[in-house]
């Protein structure tokens, strides 16, 4: 009797792996890592100290609600902790909702270089994803109305954008909402707002407070530093609300990202310190990328996104060089940008010796 190997559902093995920013180079102990987006200065020692003193406890269960969580996250932004679901990283919360709102027939539609976590979780779900052109590297709102038809269940924007770093202001955002049909969930991805100053910038909480058929999602991961831990969270409507508690895992934040989480919140100083690094390195290495003759996007999160040359100094050589001078930075091929390469905002020395490498790189003959 032939051997019958047991099969995933039809379409799972046509989904592309996720593969994250690398974060080692064999014989180098301590690579500069700048392809992950992760924070310059890291973690509050008050969420270190937090992390540490869960230890003695790590045989106990921990709070499945993840109550003293999202009342500071209440607390800290104002919101009702009723409508908080906590997840292990945003990618968890969009996986979910994915899960709980679309299936076999339905469409998810995201910007052509949107987050590519999108694409998958529709995928897992059993739904098609559809790519909606841009414009100037920016989610275009028009063209992401045109695409939507009866089959339309959800619709990720992330503000700023990942890997572009581009957003939409703040009218532009409440016209797409005002514009999709009440049916069609619009999951508002806001992993970098707290880089954003802008004034005309919303994250998206306003929207997900007032209307029904809108959730932001949030991270620990970038500004609060804490990506090791995997903690997410977003806010959304009652109804929302109750199907994400059904689907997501019980005990699915562990007890020290919570009181990490926690600590963070309340350490209003260190989270200026990150964004106040930020404001002064992000337009450094753009200026200085410029001045190396390389097109550079404005953005607002982060990172920046560097066009290279056509050959030979184009972005697979200059992403070697990096690597050859022990400097890791992310290609973004995958997100259709072979001629970009996506650089983390740093620390001065860090950013220095990025600018001294990719001169060298592109005054060699």
């Amino acid at each position: 009797m032939a051997s019958v190997l047991p099969a995933p559902r039809p379409g799972i093995l046509d989904i592309a792996q996720y593969v994250g920013g690398e974060s080692r180079i064999p014989g180098v102990a301590r690579p500069i890592r700048l392809a992950s987006n992760e924070s310059a200065l890291g973690p509050s020692p008050r969420a270190v100290a937090a992390y540490h003193a869960q230890a003695q406890d790590m045989f106990r269960y921990p709070d499945g609600y993840s109550v003293e969580l999202r009342r500071a996250l209440a607390r800290h932004h104002g919101l009702d902790p009723e409508r908080i679901v906590c997840g292990a990283g945003s990618d968890d919360l969009i996986h979910l909702l994915a899960a709980a709102y679309t299936g076999s027939g339905d469409e998810v539609l995201y910007s052509h270089h949107g987050f590519s976590v999108y694409a998958i979780a529709a995928r897992v779900a059993g739904a098609t994803p559809v790519t909606v052109p841009e414009k100037n590297l920016t989610f275009d709102v028009d063209a992401t109305l045109a695409r939507v038809n009866p089959r339309t269940r959800l619709v990720f924007i992330a503000n700023p954008n990942n890997p572009t770093g581009t957003f939409i202001p703040r009218d532009e955002l409440r016209r797409l909402h005002r514009l999709l049909p009440k049916s069609v969930l619009l999951v508002i991805d806001a992993a970098y707002s707290e880089f954003v100053t802008r004034n005309d910038y919303e994250s998206g909480v306003a929207l997900a407070a007032a209307e029904p058929n809108v959730v932001m999602t949030r991270t620990f991961s970038k500004i609060y530093a804490l990506g090791g831990l995997r903690l997410g969270w977003c806010y959304a409507g009652e109804a929302v609300v109750d199907v994400l508690n059904r689907v997501r895992l019980p005990f699915n934040i562990n007890a020290a990202a919570q009181a990490a989480g926690v600590a963070a919140l309340e350490d209003v100083a260190a989270v200026d310190r990150a964004r106040e690094h930020n404001d002064i390195w992000r337009p450094w290495l753009e200026r200085a990328l410029r001045e190396l003759g390389l097109e550079v996007q404005d953005g607002a999160a982060n990172f920046v996104l560097a066009r290279f040359p056509a050959r030979p100094k184009h972005a697979d050589a200059a992403w070697a060089f990096l690597r050859s001078r022990n400097i890791l930075v992310r290609k973004v091929a995958g997100y259709h940008l072979p001629e970009h390469l996506r650089i983390t905002i740093g620390t001065e020395d860090e950013m220095r010796a990025v600018v001294a490498a990719l001169g060298d790189f592109l005054g060699d003959p």
